[in-house]
């Protein structure tokens, strides 16, 4: 059966992109990662994936009008390369409802807490702030609404005392590289199913 063709979207230095990539390698597994785009040209996980024979892109957003010219150039290099999946690891680009909508159950984000809680930015702060005695991450469809797809996957880490942003962070991330590659191999065997009928 055909592995499924899948994108890694990043902003920055990749550390689920390259759990993904690990788990890629392992024979068997559902999916196959052609090709890790970029929306900023300095972002660190590129180095990491040209090194690892992973083809590379960088649509720089910055360079596009607006969200619309952006999109249709993301969409022109996904369809050039034949993606069937996409997986977003650190990709800090709200995507919107036209993009999402076309790629609905074929699009996966990685999200730092226990969704539906803590939707949005600087979780782990936020989770500090409240006193909350448990913690963790998503992994979820991206859909029209921020954080608010069907999730697919999630892990607990408790809070501890004497937390902090940080080390709450680095327990969480941990968790997270864990559980993104299961969801992919997950949504990528639906996906296989699906094709093979």
């Amino acid at each position: 059966m055909s592995r499924i063709r899948t994108a890694v979207l990043i902003s920055g230095r990749g550390s689920n992109m390259m759990a993904l990539v690990e788990a890629a390698r392992t024979p068997g597994f559902p999916a196959k990662i052609v090709r890790v785009i970029s929306n900023r040209p300095d972002a660190r996980g590129l180095a990491f994936a040209a090194e690892n024979g992973i083809a590379t892109a960088v649509i720089d957003h910055k360079i596009y009008s607006g969200r619309h010219t952006f999109e249709a150039a993301l969409q022109s290099a996904l369809e050039a390369d034949g993606i069937e999946l996409i997986a977003l690891a650190g990709f800090m680009r709200v995507l919107s409802p036209a993009f999402t909508a076309r790629w609905q159950g074929r699009i996966l984000n990685i999200h730092p807490s226990l969704l539906p809680a803590y939707k949005g930015l600087h979780t782990h702060e936020r989770v500090l702030a409240d006193g909350a005695t448990r913690h963790g991450c998503t992994v979820h469809y991206v859909t029209a609404e921020l954080d608010g797809g069907a999730i697919i996957l999630q892990a607990e880490v408790p809070v501890l005392a004497g937390d902090t942003a940080d080390t709450l962070a680095a327990r969480v991330l941990k968790k997270e590289h864990r559980i993104y590659p299961q969801a992919l191999e997950i949504v990528a065997r639906k996906l296989q199913a699906k094709t093979s009928t």
